[in-house]
């Protein structure tokens, strides 16, 4: 009986064969997408998910309002840092359960080291002059910013220069030339010749000697410059004597902040792998402690202390120079000697006319390994900064805030009130963005106890280098998971637009040696733990660093593999008992944070791009992808059920006369059931096996990894929608009773109504199934419902991780599979409501023949039947919309935040796209009904 029936009704059940085949294999495929899209961008994440550490501690109120507001981490929040949480507090974190590393950082300060950069001036000599002078007029370019510096000199005689002292050996010299003698310079005349350095370099102040009328000879006092600013560049002028014909050379005086911190070796090691990144030298290790070296053997004083460091193998600070070389007139040669050798020297040279031969270009970072010995480190004066302060600007960004200039008393020596030598031009001519202090050493440097004004306080170490290190080798971890390693590295920072790309000539804003500048140099220097009370409390102020010199701890958790469940619960137990315990410290969970970009508008018209970091991205592109994956799963289930419920309805509807002849003729209700449950599921299982074909081939096609285990799911799917789908129809036959049979399908209206358009004929008999339309129209609506719901998500879904290098690549990586999904709800949709259609105007062929008999055109007819289409999917489209914008508000309140007018115009652009589409479609069964006569259709019915 199921056989001969679907025999006789090819057409219908080829149909229906074909909305299951259509909609199994499209929920077999698209499911899988969907599971094949999630995966990726899972895989993603958890491969991304784990960087240095887990968790981050910082002192109390370190936290910005930036920071705060948008759960974000500073990329140099540690440059700004400088002490806040006490060792007891370090020591109890560290032993915390599910800690595997606590690595601290105490950041104690920023050391000057003074060095030269060498400026070879060979090619700019004159090679026929006996003496002559040559004048460099550098300028340094550092960052967006240009300073004037001082200008050097160099002096250059083919006569010998030789070395000679005084008889008291008050002073010595190796810079003494033979000369025309004057009388007015004889008395500075040193066994005959003149001092051609000294009082240029040394003594520019022409003072008289113990209040006589005579100029000061060279002696070891130095110069008393207290009435100096340490800003003045003539300060650092120097000039350079030389003997020889064709090479010479200028050592144009520099000075490089130095960061020194104090790490715990073995707690570092284990964290980022600081022992392989040894040069030369070796290792801290945890029994480097401060030693003290006895009065024999101390240069300095009757005990001489030192702490044990690690010196990077980079300034990691940037400058070029830039020079412009002139050959000065010296007028007679002869007379140099005498003119350079007395205290009027620095007002003659500066008094020269010069003539310019050229310019030169040297490298800043080139004179800083000169300064890589041991006694270059002087701790007698360091310098702590602040945090960089910001406000929102009006289009969203960021703006640094800019500080007031520094003052000069941070750059004027303890010891003496002298101004400190070589202060870098960037601290008084660049733009201030931190707060610089200046901490001075006690003056009792190589005594074992300090007494007087220093009582109680401790003499200022020295630092005796055990070895250098490389931050190059560092072993890497994901860029896009990167927490800021500040021990090592500077943040990125690039050009935000063109013009600030042009200053920067396309490199990266690089730190420079400002203290106050906007991105501080890494710690270039690594002592210990243990060191840090021989450095913090031989300050004559004692200060925070006293009782809490750690400035961060980064902690790895231990048993943590990345963001899952388990893991997630291990980080949040450590966080939550470090917040117990001190609930003052800043507690931040970095496991699953990826860089966040930012624009920041610094001073002058520049806009910097720079890497903050995001914290939870990770989690929060789960959570979304979960989301978004189950809404497209119960969509695309609800879509297809109900196209296939919508067909097998119509085949029921289509075989009235035909149950309820069965039903004259003795066949229980049962047996109707069975009837039709069975023709269903011969076609799900006919369907079914040709959508496993189908599947596989279109899933080798759209690049499915696992089509072919996919496939197989095609046959139960098909079958199993085909039967929950065709439950509801098989149910309704069983309720035709006899009469049925010669019932009309379409219910008489109770009352006449005029009817006085093409389109109000239309709308009355949409009326008058209202059933069948709600069910042509629900198809629709539910297609333009899942569309509204999955822009919303994935908008939604793209501001949740967008924005950070993580999410922007698992955006990146997404797959078209979301708009397939939407793409055939609406055709599900629109089919489904065609085939309603198609159904109800053969149900009412007599009307449409009484019609054409009346004098109604095929024009009109058409007409009729477009607009109950028409009506059909604009109800639908209509309905779906405001269906899935309140499903979008009922999924969460946030998700239309900014979207809701381009949600909105989706939607509708969706509706008419339906209708468009259910239009372009009735064409086919509009032309079919046009060819059949009227005394056909009468006679049919």
């Amino acid at each position: 009986m199921i056989l001969d029936q679907l025999r006789r009704r090819r057409g219908r059940a080829l149909a229906l064969a074909a909305g299951i085949l259509v909609a199994a294999t499209s929920f077999t495929l698209l499911t899988a997408t969907v599971s094949t899209s999630r995966a990726t961008t899972v895989g993603t994440v958890k491969k991304n998910a784990r960087s240095a550490y887990d968790v981050l501690v910082r002192p109390p109120d370190s936290q910005t309002d930036v920071e705060r507001r948008n759960g974000l981490v500073a990329p140099n929040f540690l440059s700004g840092t400088f002490g806040g949480i006490t060792m007891a507090q370090y020591r109890r974190i560290g032993d915390m359960a599910g800690v595997d590393v606590a690595a601290p950082v105490a950041n104690i300060g920023y050391l000057m080291v003074s060095s030269t950069v060498t400026v070879d001036v060979s090619r700019f000599l004159d090679s026929g002059a006996s003496r002559q002078i040559l004048r460099i007029s550098p300028t340094l370019t550092s960052g967006l910013g240009t300073y004037r510096t001082s200008d050097e000199y160099v002096y250059l005689t083919r006569s010998p220069l030789t070395s000679a002292g005084t008889p008291e050996d008050l002073f010595q010299s190796d810079t003494l030339e033979e000369g025309t003698v004057d009388r007015s310079t004889q008395r500075y005349l040193l066994k005959g010749k003149y001092d051609v350095c000294y009082y240029f370099n040394w003594d520019k102040t022409e003072q008289t000697e113990f209040n006589l009328n005579l100029p000061m000879k060279p002696n070891m006092i130095a110069e008393d410059l207290r009435d100096r600013s340490p800003f003045d560049p003539d300060l650092s002028s120097r000039m350079n004597c030389q003997s020889g014909r064709d090479k010479a050379t200028v050592d144009v005086p520099v000075s490089y902040p130095v960061l020194l911190s104090a790490i715990d070796p073995v707690a570092e090691n284990r964290l980022v792998g600081l022992g392989d990144t040894i040069t030369s030298g070796r290792m801290l290790t945890e029994r480097d402690k401060p030693w003290k070296v006895s009065s024999a053997k101390s240069v300095h004083g009757q005990h001489d202390s030192y702490i044990p460091a690690l010196l990077s193998d980079s300034p990691l600070t940037t400058g070029t120079l830039d020079a412009t070389v002139q050959r000065l007139d010296v007028g007679d040669p002869d007379g140099l000697p005498s003119k350079l050798g007395n205290p009027t020297a620095d007002s003659f040279v500066r008094g020269l006319h010069g003539t310019s031969v050229g310019r030169t270009r040297v490298d800043l970072s080139k004179g800083y390994r000169k300064a890589l010995t041991e006694d270059s480190f002087d701790t007698g004066e360091y310098w702590t900064v602040g945090p960089v302060t910001y406000r929102r600007t009006s289009d969203g960004d960021l703006a640094a805030q800019p500080q007031p200039p520094q003052k000069r008393g941070l750059w004027i020596t303890n010891v003496n009130q002298q101004p400190f030598a070589g202060v870098p031009e960037e601290n008084h001519q660049g733009i201030q963005y931190r707060k610089v202090t200046s901490h001075a050493a006690t003056d009792c440097i190589g005594l074992g106890t300090c007494d007087g004004v220093d009582s109680g306080r401790l003499p200022n170490p020295f630092v005796r280098l055990v070895g250098r290190y490389d931050t190059g080798r560092l072993a890497g971890f994901s860029a896009l998971s990167d927490t800021p390693l500040e021990t090592y590295q500077a943040p990125q920072v690039t050009g935000a637009d063109d013009a600030t790309r042009a200053k920067l000539h396309g490199e990266p804003l690089r730190p420079d040696r400002n203290l106050g500048g906007y991105v501080s140099p890494p710690p270039t220097m690594l002592t210990t733990m243990d060191s840090i009370t021989a450095l913090t409390r031989s300050r004559r102020v004692p200060g925070l660093q006293d009782t809490a010199p750690v400035s961060a701890i980064r902690i790895r958790v231990a048993g943590v593999t990345g963001v899952d469940t388990a893991s997630r619960a291990r980080v949040n137990a450590v966080a939550g008992e470090i917040r117990a315990a001190y609930p003052r410290l800043q507690v931040d969970v970095t496991v699953g944070s990826s860089p966040a970009p930012r624009t920041v508008a610094l001073s002058g018209s520049a806009r910097v791009t720079e890497r903050w970091v995001a914290k939870g991205v990770a989690l929060r592109i789960l959570r979304a992808v979960d989301t978004k994956s189950a809404v497209l799963f119960v969509l695309v289930l609800v879509v297809c059920a109900l196209f296939i419920g919508q067909s097998a309805l119509a085949s029921v509807r289509s075989r009235r006369t035909e149950i309820g002849t069965l039903r004259c003729l003795g066949w229980s209700g049962g047996e109707v059931l069975r009837l039709v449950l069975g023709e269903l599921a011969v076609i799900g299982l006919a369907a079914g096996t040709a959508g496993a074909v189908l599947a596989y081939v279109l899933g080798r096609l759209l690049g499915q990894p696992e089509a072919g285990a996919k496939s197989l799911l095609v046959l139960p799917v098909a079958l199993l929608l085909a039967m929950a789908a065709g439950l509801v129809p098989a149910w309704l036959a069983t309720r035709l009773g006899p009469m049925d049979a010669v019932r009309p399908a379409v219910t008489a209206a109770r009352r006449a109504h005029p009817v006085r358009s093409v389109a109000g004929l239309a709308v009355l008999n949409l009326l008058r199934v209202r059933g069948r339309t709600l069910l042509g129209a629900a198809g629709l609506a539910l297609g333009v419902a899942a569309f509204t719901v999955l822009l919303a998500l994935t908008l939604a879904f793209r501001g949740q991780v967008a924005g950070s290098l993580l999410g922007n690549a698992v955006v990146a990586q997404a797959r078209g599979a979301d708009y397939l999904s939407v793409a055939l709800s609406l055709l599900l949709g629109a089919a489904g409501a065609i085939d309603v259609l198609v159904i109800s105007q053969r149900e009412r062929a007599a009307d449409l023949a009484v019609l054409r008999a009346t004098g109604w055109t095929n024009r009109e007819l058409a007409r009729l039947t477009l607009c109950e289409g028409i009506g059909l999917a604009l109800l639908g489209g209509l309905s779906g919309a405001v269906a899935g914008l309140a499903g979008v508000l009922v999924l969460g309140r946030g998700v239309l935040h900014g979207h809701l007018l381009t949600v909105t115009g989706a939607a509708l652009l969706a509706t008419l796209a339906a209708t468009a589409l259910v239009a372009a479609a009735l064409t086919v069964p509009i032309r079919a009904l046009s060819r059949i006569a009227p005394a056909h259709l009468l006679a049919a019915d």
